[in-house]
């Protein structure tokens, strides 16, 4: 939490103190990933949905689970197969023989916080039944249309290196990701502590002991006031310039889409109130530029057998766009 010599227009009290409980109640359990935690806030508090890649083993879907408790909001899992229909995760019409009427059951998508784990394990037919409720916020089913309760977010993990039994997400979903998060192994030392405190649980996680500290009512106000952090002209001009550039770069066959500038615009205002400030800087745009990008741009073939990354290739147009002051 940054400290801050001015006074604040707007009381971000009330968010800096929900920030910080959720950051202490999962790392009840959690050992490092800060950045992947600071991320996941900023997203809820932004409105938007979340990809998680990394190996398994790195606490994924516990760091999700455990994010969903200090909520009291409803949670949901969904386990990605490739046999998985559409109609298991929004739901079918089902016939009543009482009222000789079909009704109706919704399916787990209907939830605030959905968990979907090894989201790339299923086909581009379970994947489309994702793209209504994700971006409109709601589900159409036999031509009436379902609005979902808010807040509501998609929490999707996904293994890199496993390609059998995957499909690759369609472009037009991975846009609808406001984040992608990249979770690396632990350093010896968090492994340590990792090790130790499993240790001292007696080789058990007791997922009871995270307690909650927001409501959805409290998400609300407090999308609110993100709404009203204030961002100069130039900046905006600044987010422009590096979502340009990924659509003008050599290094690039696909560049980045206006809904990524808009991405950058929203969570870096989240990650200002969250570190106490009611205006965004630019070290706030570079914080959340490259997880906004990563997953929105495609290299060229040349770079790919060359071994270059997205990641890499954001940072140099990142680097060579100067910083207004």
């Amino acid at each position: 939490m940054e400290q801050t010599g001015f006074q604040n227009r707007i009381d971000l009290s009330g968010l800096q103190l929900a920030v910080s409980n959720i950051k202490s109640e999962v790392n009840k359990i959690i050992v490092g990933q800060d950045e992947m935690i600071e991320l996941l806030i900023a997203a809820i508090l932004a409105d938007g949905h979340v990809l998680i890649e990394g190996v398994p083993g790195v606490a994924k879907t516990l760091t999700a689970k455990l994010l969903s408790r200090t909520m009291s909001v409803q949670f949901s899992r969904i386990q990605f197969t490739p046999d998985l229909m559409p109609s298991d995760i929004i739901g079918t019409s089902v016939f009543n023989l009482k009222t000789s009427e079909f009704e109706f059951k919704q399916g787990p998508l209907f939830s605030n916080i959905v968990l979907i784990d090894e989201i790339n394990r299923a086909p581009a037919k379970t994947q489309s039944a994702l793209f209504e409720a994700m971006e409109e916020r709601q589900i159409t089913v036999d031509g009436k249309t379902y609005p979902l309760t808010p807040p509501f977010i998609v929490l999707a993990t996904q293994n890199p290196v496993e390609q059998e039994g995957t499909y690759r997400l369609p472009e037009a979903q991975l846009d609808r990701f406001i984040f992608k998060i990249e979770v690396d192994y632990p350093n010896l030392e968090d492994e340590t502590r990792i090790i130790a405190d499993f240790h001292s649980r007696k080789n058990s996680i007791d997922l009871n002991s995270v307690n909650s500290v927001m409501n959805a009512n409290d998400v609300k106000s407090f999308r609110d006031k993100v709404g009203e952090i204030h961002i100069e002209s130039h900046l905006i001009s600044y987010i422009a310039k590096i979502v340009n550039q990924t659509r003008n770069n050599s290094s690039l066959y696909l560049g980045a889409s206006p809904r990524a500038s808009l991405s950058i615009l929203t969570t870096s205002k989240a990650i200002a109130a969250m570190r106490g400030r009611d205006f965004v800087t630019p070290d706030d745009i570079k914080f959340v530029a490259t997880p906004v990008l990563k997953h929105r741009v495609m290299l060229t073939p040349e770079k790919e057998m060359e071994g270059s990354t997205t990641t890499e290739v954001i940072k140099q147009i990142i680097e060579k766009i100067e910083v207004p002051r």
